[in-house]
């Protein structure tokens, strides 16, 4: 146990119960305040003038991501109808993804808008520009931002990077393990493994979804693809 200091402890004690040391002690902060006052008034106005900045910083970043979202919506809706052109550019009058992103780069709004031009790009094949926009893009909803590994995984199996895809396909299966989607990532990394030539870690990848997701509907994917391995390295 740490010793106490007697000095400090005794001090207190002679201040909380001495009115006359009491004030003696507030009479030298006044004297320090006043030799100092130029100071300590700069002081105080740098944090006043901080927390207002913010606050107000807080209050335009609120406003322009509700202007943001409202501005989203026509660009979902394109998304949702495939017009992904549209989707990432606009029409003249409505702000696509893109514009949404430069126009409200602060805001929780072009967070999203990069995950939804990752996506569009990925449908477009233009896998580049998918993987920079959805590494760009990160979530607090751990289920969003698995799925975003998985696309960007997706993409690099299109660009024929098994190994980037593997590690993508890693991440979302281990990003909030779930039963229902983490089979799933899991089948996509053990295909990037086969595609790597790297067997015997598939057959650990699926014998992870036979054991530890046994009433996943992947399971018996896993089964069979896992005998199929082991019939090719028998013969």
């Amino acid at each position: 146990m740490a010793k106490k200091k007697k000095g400090t402890t005794k001090s207190q004690h002679e201040l909380l119960e001495n009115p006359e040391a009491l004030a003696e002690q507030l009479s030298k902060t006044e004297a320090f305040i006043e030799r100092n006052k130029t100071a300590v008034l700069g002081v105080i106005a740098v944090v006043i003038v901080s927390l207002a900045g913010l606050f107000f910083y807080r209050y335009w970043v609120d406003g322009q991501n509700e202007t943001a979202q409202l501005e989203m919506f026509q660009a979902q809706y394109w998304f949702e109808a495939d017009s992904l052109d549209l989707a990432l550019n606009g029409d003249g009058n409505h702000y696509g993804f893109l514009e949404i992103i430069e126009s409200y780069g602060a805001t929780k709004a072009a967070n999203l808008a990069k995950f939804y031009a990752g996506v569009s790009y990925l449908k477009k094949g233009d896998f580049d520009s998918a993987i920079e926009y959805l590494n760009d893009f990160s979530s607090s909803d751990l289920l969003i931002q698995a799925r975003a590994y998985s696309l960007i995984g997706d993409a690099h199996m299109e660009k024929g990077n098994f190994e980037e895809a593997l590690s993508q396909y890693r991440k979302a299966a281990n990003h909030n393990s779930t039963k229902f989607f983490s089979p799933q990532y899991l089948m996509k990394a053990a295909t990037a493994q086969e595609k790597l030539e790297d067997y015997s870690g598939a057959i650990k990848t699926y014998d992870t979804i036979i054991e530890d997701f046994s009433d996943s509907s992947e399971k018996q994917d896993a089964r069979k693809h896992k005998a199929r391995i082991e019939r090719m390295a028998s013969k």
